[in-house]
């Protein structure tokens, strides 16, 4: 009974100890990433949110432990670093200070706070984190059937980045079955005799691979390891194995290899042909015993392979697997591989072999069959109801030797048979059954852009005709990257809602490796996309480990000369200004900065600095008295041309304003280095390239810029090129000409950002709206109202070759920033102090967004009733808002049911008040 009192008593003080001010601190994380395995710093810095329910709540102090396991931290042992009482209010990227990590170790680490009030917290969980190893640590040895010079696939870095043609030269066709070109499997038995501690893997497999131990699949990644240019960097994976998968004695690893964008096929459809040598393992599991001693088993020649059913697989063309090649048991234990073959030691790839520290492509949704349509007897159209990255799972059954083809794509053809036309054919997938009953089979290795599927020659769920297979069941399978969802958005505006749809599908469909133009025909990671829909993917997505990857391969393509090409990695050299453009490079400048803005992290300014800097001093090069003339410009800019290069606008004034906006960053960058000489010559640069750009472009009789277009005069709106004397006279004329073309946009992939925010910024937002409140082209209703999925490359799509593509996808920025009103402050990056100001347009009645920032979670919710403006935002604890509200000055304000004051701007004419962290609801006449 005493025991019971205590525990009551126990139970209400810890809940009214939370009740009364207490804070806690939540989602720890090492290097920006949760429990993370792979870090690649000796020196990681330590992160943590602040959760409280209490107004303006705010860090004084912390204290972190770290130890060498997680027993010693229960007993609040800090063996390893036990940072003290450290007064401070900085809760982000605390730089660990204890002893010197071991590469491999792992180490467990807690922290506790004070508030503003000088209250301590309890202790946070326990978290985790794993010191990677480097590569002369790891020693890699890499396996395979067939060595690079026995393959005779071509060789040499000016093969895979020769100048993009379509020519099958004898030398790239080598038949899919060879060894140079094969899947093949991989195993290796060894024994396990004691009580096991830990057992860690590291493993990289080139193109794709799929890891087993003792028959079960390690991880849920698809298409591992990320994609990368393998002669600068090639990832590997890390794997913690928990006791259940390994068992006393014999154990066995099976690995499938296929060759994804490592070793790509010229028979099918291929965007390009490269190769960077045949399939090949890379291999390490390290067992620690509970006596201290560890076993090493590693890629070697002890290994055995055979070929894998899968008899076909490109990443472009498909994937062919025969059910009556399978060898059942193949990675468990007891299986008889007499007759297999030993493995040979190959070439190592040239790139260093680095950790993937960032988030990998999983198995994110499943479709089923929405409409089944026949078109002719045992000719079938499946609807799966959403245009998707991905591949199918089918169910079948039948006799043995039969094949099912699987035809996939995101349109019909007049005949209604499934078009690839102009995604890139041939495509598809062959079964062939065993004939045991139904047999479930997907790709392993190939995805493709598709909402139909084709099959001919089948039964469907009946056996109508028993001489041919039946489809027993159909799924489809939406892959992307695990970074998982940082923001939501929804408004009273049904274009608006479901314009979000699109784009996030899009966006979806080609956040996998690398953000790609499109899942079908190229798959290639355009860089112009990332950093034009910067804020939108940021709001969406959790990027914090994506970015940094993001721009390692940027680094890992900039040429000698400095020169950033438009895609990355750079597997084709397309050539001309389809290698180098402006507005694509410069993504390489921008994208630091953007990281900064949002992350609150300078590290990736830091490192890539002189990779910043030799862009800039590229395009230098290319520039005369500081004009730069080259490029694609305002791609795929509107009017009744056709799609491509820009039309409407100078090429040279898109080029030269990018080159303006990267030097102005790059003296911006100098500056927060505090890289003196830097600091003159690039606020120099940037000065003089503003001069040239004014003197070549501005026309002072009509305050106009280069061919009056709306991103002729857009883009020095927004990069401030403008002389603040004549910017009202210019946003005038911007807005003249969006009203002469029905309130309608002109600009393209380049443009919209710059149009978009040029508008937003300076008080236009009636303008977008009306701009996009309607479903004609170009627009996104006019895709709405098409039927479509997901965003298309162009605005109408009857067009456009590709019905998967997020680069018009700007107005998202528009969305979180404007209407829900969630911006960044530059002054405080990381959302430190942010504004909260939506913009009540049109006739929406609400509109509301949430963002998972770094410091936790941001809300606004707007709406419109009674007369009133009813306003709901959460400012995160350890930071504050700015609230601008769209009011007059003798409107009443009301915040949690009391009268406020604030302080009108007569610039903005909004009415502002300055908040800590908390939950309020704001109330004013409107």
């Amino acid at each position: 009974m005493n025991i019971s009192k205590s525990i009551l008593t126990f139970i209400f003080l810890f809940f009214f100890f939370i009740s009364n001010g207490q804070i806690s601190a939540e989602h720890l994380t090492c290097e920006m990433t949760q429990n993370p395995l792979a870090v690649n710093t000796n020196n990681p810095r330590l992160s943590w949110q602040l959760v409280s329910k209490e107004l303006n709540v705010t860090q004084s102090a912390y204290q972190i432990l770290v130890a060498s396991s997680e027993e010693k931290l229960k007993k609040d042992q800090g063996n390893v670093w036990d940072s003290g009482k450290v007064n401070s209010d900085k809760n982000l990227q605390i730089n660990y200070g204890g002893t010197s990590l071991k590469n491999e170790a792992k180490y467990f680490w807690k922290v506790k706070v004070w508030n503003q009030n000088g209250k301590s917290s309890v202790w946070s969980k326990i978290n985790s984190f794993r010191i990677a190893p480097s590569e002369s640590a790891l020693n890699p040895t890499w396996i395979g059937a067939i060595t690079k010079a026995d393959s005779h696939l071509p060789e040499g870095r000016n093969y895979h980045t020769a100048t993009f043609n379509k020519e099958k030269k004898a030398s790239l066709i080598n038949a899919s079955d060879s060894l140079s070109r094969r899947s093949i499997m991989l195993r290796k038995p060894f024994e396990v005799k004691k009580e096991i501690k830990e057992a860690v893997v590291y493993i990289s497999g080139l193109g794709h691979y799929e890891l087993t131990i003792n028959g079960k699949k390690i991880g849920n990644s698809e298409f591992a390891p990320l994609w990368s240019d393998y002669d600068k960097t090639v990832n590997f994976n890390t794997y913690e194995l928990s006791p259940k998968e390994l068992q006393n004695g014999e154990n066995v690893i099976g690995v499938l290899l296929g060759n994804g964008m490592y070793n790509t096929l010229a028979e099918r459809y291929s965007k390009f042909y490269v190769s960077f040598g045949p399939p090949t393992l890379f291999f390490k599991m390290k067992v620690v015993y509970k006596d201290g001693s560890e076993d090493i088993i590693k890629s070697d020649g002890s290994w055995k392979y055979s070929k894998s059913p899968i008899t076909y697989n490109s990443i472009f063309g498909g994937e062919d697997y025969n059910a009556n090649l399978e060898q059942k048991g193949w990675n468990t234990k007891g299986f008889n591989d007499s007759n297999w073959k030993k493995v040979v030691v190959q070439e190592a790839p040239k790139g260093i072999l680095r950790a993937q520290t960032t988030s990998p492509i999983i198995v994110q949704k499943q479709y089923e069959v929405k409409e089944a349509k026949e078109l002719k007897p045992n000719f079938y159209i499946f609807n799966m109801g959403q245009n998707l990255s991905g591949f199918p799972t089918i169910k079948v059954k039948g006799k043995k030797g039969q094949t099912v083809r699987v035809w996939v794509g995101e349109s019909l053809n007049e005949d209604g048979t499934v078009g690839q036309g102009k995604t890139g054919k041939p495509y598809y997938y062959d079964y062939t059954l065993k004939g045991e009953g139904i047999e479930e089979w997907r790709p392993n290795f190939s995805y493709y852009g598709y909402q139909y599927v084709q099959m001919e020659n089948i039964n469907y769920k009946e056996d109508k005709d028993k001489n041919l297979p039946t489809l027993v069941d159909l799924k489809s399978n939406f892959i992307y990257n695990s970074a998982g969802e940082a923001g939501t958005f929804e408004c009273s505006n049904d274009i608006f809602n479901k314009a979000h749809w699109l784009i996030n599908n899009a966006i979806k469909s080609n956040f996998q490796s690398v953000f790609t133009d499109c899942p079908q025909r190229e798959k290639l990671g355009w860089i112009e996309e990332i950093h034009l829909n910067g804020p939108g993917l940021l709001f969406n997505y959790n990027l914090e480990s994506f970015i940094p990857a993001t721009m390692q391969n940027i680094s890992d393509s900039q040429r000698d000369n400095g020169l950033i090409p438009t895609i990355v990695p750079e597997y084709v050299v397309f050539g001309g200004d389809f290698t180098d453009s402006p507005e694509w490079g410069v993504t390489g400048v921008i994208l630091p900065w953007m990281y900064y803005e949002y992350y609150g992290d300078a590290s990736l300014i830091e490192k890539y600095y002189p990779v910043m800097k030799k862009y800039v001093d590229y395009l230098g090069t290319k520039a005369t008295d500081h004009i730069v003339s080259h490029g694609l410009g305002d791609w795929y800019d509107y009017g009744t041309h056709a799609a491509g290069y820009s039309k409407n606008s100078p090429i040279a004034l898109s080029a030269t304003s990018h080159y303006f906006y990267g030097a102005s960053l790059v003296a911006k960058a100098a500056k927060l280095l505090n890289k003196t000489e830097d600091i003159a010559k690039y606020e120099a640069l940037t000065s003089d390239i503003k001069e040239a750009f004014n003197d070549k472009f501005f026309n002072a009789e009509t305050k106009q810029y280069g061919t009056n277009s709306q991103f002729s005069n857009a883009v020095p709106v927004f990069m401030d090129i403008v002389e603040p004397q004549y910017k009202e006279a210019v946003m005038q004329n911007l807005l003249a000409d969006i009203k002469a073309k029905g309130d309608r946009l002109t600009t393209g992939d380049v443009g919209n950002r710059y149009l978009f925010q040029a508008l937003a910024q300076n008080g236009e937002n009636e303008t977008m709206y009306k701009m996009n409140n309607h479903y004609d082209a170009p627009g996104y209703g006019f895709q709405i109202k098409f039927g479509l999925t997901t965003l298309t490359e162009q605005w109408d799509p009857r067009k456009g070759n590709s019905w998967n593509h997020f680069m018009m996808g700007q107005i998202e920025e528009w969305f979180y920033q404007s209407l829900a009103g969630i911006v960044p402050d530059s002054n405080n990056p990381g959302f430190k102090h942010f504004f909260i100001q939506p913009e009540v347009v049109g006739d929406m009645t609400f509109a509301k967004a949430e963002y998972q920032s770094i410091y936790g979670k941001i809300a606004s919710a707007w709406e419109k009733k009674d007369g009133k403006l009813i306003l709901k935002v959460e400012i995160p604890a350890n930071t504050s808002a700015t609230i601008k509200l769209p009011v007059s000055n003798d409107s009443e304000i009301k915040m949690n049911k009391k009268s406020v004051s604030t302080v009108f701007d007569e610039k903005t004419k909004k009415s502002t008040l300055e908040l800590g962290s908390g939950i309020y609801t704001i109330e004013c006449k409107i």
